[in-house]
């Protein structure tokens, strides 16, 4: 763990009895980002989606200025000779994903989201594979392609022949190509400058809110944008302050406290806590082909994670 990477001060400040429970909030932390595809749906035709992306980062940004503006404040020279690198980084990680995460959902199902987005870590371990040469067993190699079999099953509908004749859901395709910006995203934290991890974050996310402006103009320019609705503006003050913000700070703490490797594994409750929540929300149906597709991913996600080599 890198000198000062936990996001001190926020627990010990407003929630000490958490500052010392790793499993708690990475429990937390799932389930919001599972929440987060709930949010998506919901605020179709109450906020437009690059409304909701450009407000999401605006939100988290006052939320990180009050929070950790100490921390900002001494570390925020260090972070200059990286300029580029950190608006790569919050173009793909955070403005990309999240533009086509919210575009997404227009078109596809939370369920369908929240699966493909528990993905991710197949697809950071296939980037590595063909980026950085990591050496990748037999057994993780199985487990891609059972991940990816999922995906397939899901973009589908449980019919993997429509594929062949270009028959697939827009929006699972964007969820898709966002899972992958994620996945390039995290790959790059490979190279993050030697900073606390929560400046790091403060940084990319002030790159988000930059970056989502081009969008929102173009939004507004095609007559997509409208006015937020007020369960819009309640959407956007939940996935700002929670998915945005609280979530990141909660797993930058838990990795800090028990390591990555550790913290990673619990991301596999995404694409659990995902469905269950649409199911229970917004009353999606879970079909047998959903079914199908998410022991597909969390079965190769977890033959690709226990047959590698394991760390803290």
């Amino acid at each position: 763990m890198r000198s000062g990477s936990s996001p001190t001060g926020l627990f010990s400040s407003f929630l000490p009895w958490l500052h010392n429970q790793a499993y708690v909030l990475l429990v937390f932390t799932t389930l919001i980002w599972g929440a987060n595809a709930v949010a998506a749906r919901l605020a179709v035709g109450e906020v437009s989606p690059m409304m909701l992306t450009f407000s999401r980062w605006i939100v988290c940004c006052l939320a990180l200025g009050l929070c950790a503006r100490r921390q900002i404040a001494l570390h925020w020279r260090s972070l200059l000779p990286s300029w580029r690198f950190i608006t790569v980084m919050g173009t793909l990680g955070f403005t990309g994903f999240n533009a086509l995460f919210y575009a997404a959902a227009h078109h596809t199902t939370a369920i369908n989201i929240a699966i493909i987005q528990g993905t991710i870590p197949v697809l950071v371990l296939l980037g590595s594979l063909l980026f950085f040469r990591t050496r990748v067993g037999g057994l993780q190699l199985v487990g891609v392609a059972l991940t990816l079999a999922g995906i397939v099953v899901v973009a589908s509908g449980g019919h993997p022949a429509l594929l062949a004749e270009l028959g697939f859901n827009i929006g699972d395709v964007w969820m898709i190509v966002a899972s992958m910006l994620y996945a390039a995203y995290a790959l790059g934290l490979r190279r993050r400058p030697d900073v606390p991890a929560i400046v790091f974050f403060a940084a990319t996310a002030a790159v988000a809110c930059l970056v989502s402006v081009p969008l929102l103009v173009a939004e507004i320019a095609m007559g997509d944008f409208f006015v937020p609705t007020p369960t819009g503006w309640a959407l956007v003050l939940f996935v700002g302050l929670l998915p945005s913000f609280a979530s990141q700070v909660t797993f930058i703490h838990a990795v800090g406290l028990i390591g990555p490797a550790r913290a990673g594994v619990f991301l596999n409750l995404v694409p659990i806590f995902g469905p269950l929540l649409a199911v229970l929300v917004l009353g999606e149906p879970l079909s047998l082909y959903h079914a199908v597709a998410l022991a597909l991913v969390l079965g190769g996600i977890y033959i690709a994670e226990t047959s590698g080599p394991r760390g803290r």
